[in-house]
């Protein structure tokens, strides 16, 4: 035993446990500021993961977006080419109609005549007025003749009104002018007489 006093022992002891005490405390909080901080970096990995696949979610979506918007415009690229390529030649064939109308009247012409010198001219007239015909279809310009079909405000443009009782109601009677189409589009309505 020791030559200490009770009183001092149990102050000793009392105090050894308050250092034990204090020593577990810390070492607690140290462990719990330890265990804290792997908790704080945990969720700050997984707020950075959750920003990072927001941020590559949005990306994504923006790339479709850019691919669908590629895609339109070189679709529409691709019909403005088609149509440049159908239709650029419009001014070209309505320049040209009036010489084809011009041959056609000259051959109508010189089918009234008997001379033989007229005649060797309409024989030109004629294979000019074929060549023309065969370039036409070539390029796709088809005349539009609706002599007694229905009136289509669409490829006719009606010139008078007549009544004429042989004559269905709104049917074209008389083609003043024919009219052509380029690939389908009108490039020169017809101008015609319609019954009434």
């Amino acid at each position: 035993m020791s030559d200490q006093n009770p009183d001092q022992e149990n102050v000793e002891s009392t105090a050894d446990q308050e250092v034990d005490t204090a020593e577990t405390t810390t070492v607690e909080q140290q462990s719990a500021t330890e265990s804290e901080q792997p908790k704080d970096e945990l969720s700050l990995l997984r707020e950075q993961l959750e920003a990072a696949e927001a941020a590559a979610g949005m990306a994504k979506d923006e790339l479709l977006r850019v691919q669908a918007e590629m895609q339109n415009l070189r679709r529409r690229t691709e019909q403005d080419i088609e149509k440049a390529h159908k239709f650029g030649q419009e001014k070209f064939s309505i320049e040209l109609l009036s010489v084809m109308d011009n041959l056609e009247r000259s051959s109508a012409a010189a089918e009234a005549s008997e001379d033989e010198a007229v005649k060797a001219i309409k024989e030109g007239v004629e294979l000019t007025l074929k060549g023309f015909i065969d370039c036409f279809k070539r390029f796709n310009i088809e005349p539009v003749d609706p002599l007694g079909e229905p009136f289509d405000p669409q490829l006719h443009q009606a010139m008078s009104i007549q009544e004429t009782p042989d004559a269905e109601p709104n049917s074209v009677i008389a083609v003043m002018q024919k009219g052509y189409t380029l690939h389908g589009r009108v490039i020169r309505p017809a101008m015609v007489m319609v019954s009434k």
